[in-house]
């Protein structure tokens, strides 16, 4: 009854140039991502309400010889999350830990070992989330041959970084993500903007 989430939020993608030019300039549909690691499943990939952080990946990325990112650029969305599988709510918590001990008896019944999470190189972050998409997909999956309704959206909070200071709770890279698989929820996409600094921002 108290799940629902306000209608609309604001977030942004990180992405090369020519990406972001495709869409905003020619009108070209985002591209879902798929890796078997993503941590929310498989969809388009958007930091909630924070420009910072989606400038920061993508300034990461473009340092990467193997990444397509090579000069970095951010789009910004207005989303309805819609029917949200939101990992901030101990309902959909709850969703998604009963999810994981029916995959758990489905892959043991076919003798298919369980994915696993783990660290990407240099970081001690959980980067890596192969266990955690394979539940997350596997519950649409089922939903899907249950002829239940889908997921529009999934909305996760992650801890990442270094601590900001010494035994802190708090680390400088902790985000909430949204991976939005319904594209019908994206109902506007734009270039950031600087702000006029003779005003304050309301």
């Amino acid at each position: 009854m108290y799940s629902k989430l306000p209608n609309l939020v604001i977030g942004f993608h990180g992405c090369d140039k020519t990406t972001a030019d495709n869409v905003i300039i020619r009108n070209e549909s985002m591209h879902e991502s798929k890796n078997d690691y993503d941590w929310l499943g498989n969809g388009i990939y958007f930091w909630e309400q924070n420009l910072e952080r989606a400038w920061d990946w993508a300034h990461e990325q473009s340092t990467n010889p193997t990444s397509l990112i090579k000069e970095p650029a951010v789009i910004g969305a207005v989303i309805d999350l819609g029917h949200c599988l939101n990992l901030c709510d101990m309902h959909y918590i709850d969703v998604i830990k009963n999810q994981y001990i029916l995959f758990e008896k489905q892959s043991r019944f076919s003798g298919t070992p369980l994915p696993k999470n783990g660290n990407a190189k240099d970081s001690s972050d959980l980067l890596l989330r192969r266990l955690d998409c394979a539940v997350i997909e596997n519950l649409h999956d089922t939903l899907k041959q249950l002829k239940e309704p889908q997921y529009d959206s999934v909305r996760g909070v992650f801890l990442e970084g270094d601590e900001i200071y010494s035994g802190s709770g708090f680390k400088n890279k902790t985000h909430i993500q949204i991976c939005v698989r319904n594209p019908n929820c994206i109902k506007g996409l734009f270039l950031p903007r600087a702000d006029d600094g003779k005003w304050l921002i309301p």
